[in-house]
């Protein structure tokens, strides 16, 4: 993937600085205005406004208790009608094939939130099954008179609200918030975007408006009676998703939650802020130098840390770092953001038929193309073709659960050579993503496989077989740019050490 220039960047050394928690906190306190930006919520369902329930925060995508605009959107409408708050949390059998590595992740943060949840005294209820039928149902049982939901760009999700929509009382108003991107995705852009170039101006003219420092988290005015949490047996919970996922265990390096996610972004010993930024300009696309990366997209996906705390963060490094900073920025908002943009805006998103015209055409074109060579799924699943390269790429994501974004992009261009076409590579790319990847199911993951295979958000290149018009990438072409030698060994040590551990487990 191509990277901005650094005259594309600049943008960010004028914005101003964001005001301080305590100017903030004042201006919510001494005003009459809501505590979130107007153009941050949607309103899905009016109420009638007659109901004096409880207000509920439907968590999905967004799973912290800081700076989170969902729930301080939540507490303030719950302090604005005088009464209670409470979080639930749906928790679905695999959802879109998610294995023990996510789930088990996913599981653990969500036990450290539901104490951060308690020590701000709102309740955490957690549940299991059909969200459409799940939540509808709390929210009668409490007499809810608001249900606040995350955003969530993804097909399956937007069908779950809209049928949650049709199923709550008349009197319950539902609100759903962007807590995930800095500029609201639908502030942002009000149509699809072609590419990074035609969204990244508007992005950018918004981030004085929406990249601002969150108020405190007030307190809820009123205890949440309508009903007591059922208490959690995290254990059991968690045992359950490592046998029911077991085919793709835990992994060792990412520690879940919201304090681990702070502790990667501003850790002393090892913070990519304070001791890794400096080499992140130079590093991020070399896949030896895994340490270059911001290890944060784990906790992006999962919602433990905030993208707006981790951009306001940043900028108090732009004088030491002023490069690294623009493109950290560049690729957490503006990229980030127009994946969002994509699934949200192409229904078809994990699909050829979500493909711009062009590259369709040139795909198809040259789908019956000779192939050197043809691979399985089981095979490119278990690393048995004849390029050491991929092979290792593909352990990488297998064993370590994060393959480097360099690799991914020429993992997923072999596909589309390796197989019997671009409809097959796709679903693959996905499929292998997806069940591999820590972060996988996730708008990033549909973007960068449909960037590598079906060209989006790129332009047309010099036609050759099987690739039509679509860029592509060699061997020979990634052994200009890194040690390839040096990277299977590297892989070739990291599996041999998963291993190890496993067989010492048993």
């Amino acid at each position: 993937m191509r990277f901005p220039s650094t005259q594309n960047l600049r943008i960010f050394q004028n914005l101003p600085m964001a005001p301080s928690v305590k100017s903030a906190n004042k201006k919510a306190e001494t005003s009459n205005t809501s505590a979130v930006d107007g153009g941050r919520v949607r309103v899905l369902k009016e109420g009638d406004s007659s109901g004096k329930g409880p207000v509920i925060y439907w968590m999905f995508r967004d799973q912290r208790s800081r700076d989170n605009w969902a729930l301080i959107h939540a507490v303030d409408q719950a302090r604005r009608m005088d009464t209670s708050v409470a979080v639930a949390f749906n928790l679905f059998d695999q959802f879109l094939g998610a294995k023990a590595r996510q789930l088990g992740f996913m599981l653990r943060g969500l036990k450290e939130l539901e104490q951060n949840l308690n020590d701000l005294e709102i309740p955490f209820f957690l549940f299991q099954g059909e969200a459409t039928d799940n939540i509808p149902k709390f929210l009668n049982e409490c007499n809810a008179s608001l249900l606040v939901m995350d955003f969530s760009p993804l097909r399956d999700v937007r069908q779950w609200k809209d049928e949650i929509c049709m199923k709550v009382s008349e009197s319950t108003a539902v609100h759903e918030v962007d807590a995930h991107n800095v500029v609201p995705m639908w502030v942002a852009s009000s149509k699809l975007e072609y590419s990074a170039k035609t969204i990244r101006s508007k992005i950018h003219k918004l981030l004085p408006e929406y990249l601002v420092d969150f108020p405190t988290l007030q307190t809820p005015c009123r205890e949440f009676t309508a009903r007591h949490p059922t208490e959690i047996d995290w254990e059991k919970l968690i045992s359950d998703v490592l046998r029911k996922g077991a085919e793709v265990p835990e992994l060792r390096w990412c520690e879940p939650g919201e304090k681990a996610a702070m502790e990667v972004l501003l850790g002393s010993k090892d913070g990519f802020l304070t001791a890794r930024l400096k080499n992140y300009y130079n590093d991020r696309n070399n896949p030896l130098k895994s340490k270059g990366l911001s290890g944060l997209s784990p906790y992006f996906h999962f919602g433990m840390i905030s993208t707006q705390r981790c951009a306001l963060e940043a900028r108090n490094f732009r004088k030491m770092h002023p490069q690294s900073v623009d493109t950290f920025l560049e690729e957490m908002i503006v990229r980030r953001e127009l994946a969002d943009n994509f699934c949200y805006y192409q229904p078809k998103y994990d699909s050829l038929e979500g493909a711009w015209e062009w590259a369709r055409k040139t795909l198809l074109d040259h789908a019956a193309d000779k192939r050197d060579n043809i691979y399985t799924k089981e095979q490119l699943e278990k690393a048995e073709t004849a390029d050491p390269l991929w092979n290792a790429s593909q352990l990488e994501m297998v064993h370590h659960g994060k393959m480097h974004g360099f690799m991914r992009m020429y993992w997923a261009k072999k596909i589309l050579e390796w197989t019997s076409g671009p409809e097959e590579a796709l679903a693959i790319a996905i499929y292998l993503n997806d069940k591999y990847e820590i972060d996988g199911r996730d708008p990033n993951g549909y973007v960068g496989c449909m960037w590598s295979i079906c060209g989006l958000h790129d332009q047309g290149w010099k036609e050759r077989p099987v690739f039509g018009k679509i860029r592509y990438m060699n061997y020979a072409g990634c052994k200009r740019k890194f040690d390839v030698e040096g990277y299977i060994a590297y892989v070739k040590r990291l599996v041999g050490e998963t291993k190890k551990r496993k067989q010492t487990a048993q």
